[in-house]
């Protein structure tokens, strides 16, 4: 999905595109690297703030165990103003 970068009212040309971005809440990072950094975990958190998304994932799959070692989830300023239940 592109992610629209918006400055001042006005939309700027970029090319930001995330990987799945799942109902208007979720978006999630696929990666097949080493190791994850932070400069990927930086970009996960831009998405999220971009398109107003509480919750991020970033999945790498280069790991020998997808759950330890293989997801990170992050949560921003968002989350706090999603209805309770």
């Amino acid at each position: 999905m592109k992610v629209p970068l918006i400055y001042k009212n006005k939309e700027l040309k970029a090319d930001l595109k995330c990987d799945l971005f799942i109902e208007n809440c979720l978006v999630v990072e696929l990666k097949t690297i080493s190791e994850v950094n932070p400069i990927h975990e930086a970009q996960l958190l831009t998405y999220m703030k971009l398109s107003k998304a509480p919750k991020g994932i970033i999945i790498n799959f280069n790991c020998h165990n997808m759950f330890k070692e293989g997801q990170k989830t992050f949560v921003n300023e968002y989350f706090k103003l999603l209805p309770k239940f």
